[in-house]
């Protein structure tokens, strides 16, 4: 490292040092929402509850949300598969990933929070813990972090990496403080050619383009089966706004109460009102928020606009309570909703907020409708839209407009159910190629 590198890490690390308090003062207040930020709040700091490891044997796995978090299930389950006694340190920056992550701990494995980049915080984890091999979801690489991981012999591995371009912009920027520690990573495999090549900007040591592991996932054929029989006892189709996000449940219901006003005609001025707080009849909405502390929200909106909202936290085993809007208020049912609904519009892409992972919707056969906002996925949004699994529209307004010819026309939404199916098929293998990958640093 140069001295200017030096120096710009130093200062850094004295702002990462001084910006604690911020930090606690932030999780707390997160906490009143999210409860789970109140948890082991110490734990971000290198304050540890869990005994100190003696020997180097915890493989680390970073997964810092929910979405990485589901990630790392694929990949845990083939790293166990090829070494079925490997002792897992599972670590997460959000309360839904920690939550997720949970479920995927093992005997003998350790789950605590990620470490605030910090020298102090980072220096405590790595010397509590002492990790033989540090495995880090997709995009996250931070410079204390890495920093400390080579100073102690610790090899840092980037999978199922990915960089926008909007990132990578913003990493050059922070040159002397991004590119020492990519350069740094004893290995990256990327999820595409355009990742790597970005990554390789930053001076990462790109070994191989593996795909995206989430095409490894499949979907809970419990849930499948079930979100199957309710639609099919529903009789109409289903349009469900997915893993949607601030603003876009709002032009949603606009978008659908305009569709409304254009395909009826009131018979009487007086009823004008009613078939403004309608949604189009013909079929029903669904709409899924991407975070767990919206729910509330989003429902006081729904109903803002005078329609009526079933949540799916009740309706236990039973089929969804009629209303205008059925509300997907609960977390790991993905494949439930996809399997309800016969188009899915893809939260995120709206706004813009770089859109959410389409691999699922497409590996349960349900066709997307996207916005102009895929930067996070670029990558799989072009392929998905290229083998006939998904749609590129220019605002929510034409979303809801192709969704509804979409749905009209059962042949042509058959077959893009189809080619979402086939789409996800032809894009697996990346979790074993990981794990091959990685074995050249677990030999003993």
């Amino acid at each position: 490292m140069g001295a200017a590198s030096l120096m710009v890490r130093q200062f850094y690390s004295l702002v990462m040092w001084a910006a604690q308090p911020l930090l606690r003062r932030k999780l707390r207040r997160r906490g009143l929402a999210e409860p789970g930020y109140l948890d082991a709040i110490g734990e971000r700091f290198g304050q540890y509850t869990q005994p100190a490891e003696t020997a180097s044997e915890l493989v680390w796995v970073h997964a810092v949300s929910l979405g990485e978090t589901r990630t790392a299930g694929i990949l845990l389950a083939a790293l166990r598969a090829q070494w079925p006694g490997v002792r897992i340190l599972l670590t997460h920056g959000t309360a839904t990933g920690r939550a997720e992550g949970a479920g995927l701990l093992r005997a003998g494995d350790v789950q605590v929070w990620q470490p605030w980049d910090s020298q102090g915080a980072v220096a405590r984890f790595f010397t509590h813990f002492r990790p033989r091999l540090g495995v880090l979801l997709e995009t996250e690489v931070w410079p204390n972090t890495v920093a400390g991981a080579q100073a102690r012999g610790v090899p840092l591995v980037l999978v199922n990496a990915r960089l926008s371009d909007k990132s990578l912009q913003q990493a050059l920027r922070m040159a002397l403080l991004s590119r020492p520690a990519y350069a740094a990573l004893a290995a990256v495999y990327a999820q595409s050619d355009n990742d790597a090549e970005r990554l390789r900007k930053l001076g990462a040591p790109v070994r191989a383009v593996f795909g995206n592991l989430k095409f490894d996932a499949a979907p809970d054929a419990a849930q499948q089966e079930l979100g199957r029989q309710w639609r099919q006892a529903l009789g109409r189709p289903v349009l469900m706004l997915a893993s949607s996000r601030e603003g876009e449940e709002d032009s949603f219901v606009e978008q659908i109460k305009l569709l409304a006003l254009s395909t009826r005609a009131p018979a009487a001025p007086e009823m004008r009102a009613d078939v403004e707080a309608a949604p189009a009849a013909d079929f029903q909405l669904l709409i899924v928020p991407r975070h767990p502390q919206r729910f509330d929200e989003v429902q006081a909106l729904i109903e803002q606009h005078g329609l009526t909202v079933a949540r799916r936290s009740g309706w236990n085993g039973a089929p969804p309570a009629a209303a205008d809007v059925w509300l997907g208020d609960s977390l790991g049912e993905m494949a439930l909703y996809y399997a309800m609904s016969d188009v899915a519009l893809l939260g995120g892409s709206f706004a813009p907020l770089g859109g959410q992972n389409l691999i699922e919707a497409a590996a349960c056969g349900c066709p997307v409708i996207m916005g102009p906002h895929t930067f996070n996925f670029a990558e799989v949004a072009e392929l998905a839209e290229a083998a006939g699994a998904a749609r590129r529209v220019a605002d929510m307004g034409e979303a809801v407009r192709a969704a509804r010819s979409l749905l009209s026309r059962p042949a042509a939404q058959q077959a893009a159910a189809d080619a979402g199916r086939k789409f996800s098929a032809q894009h697996r293998g990346a979790a074993a190629n990981t794990v091959q990958a990685l074995a050249h640093f677990l030999k003993d």
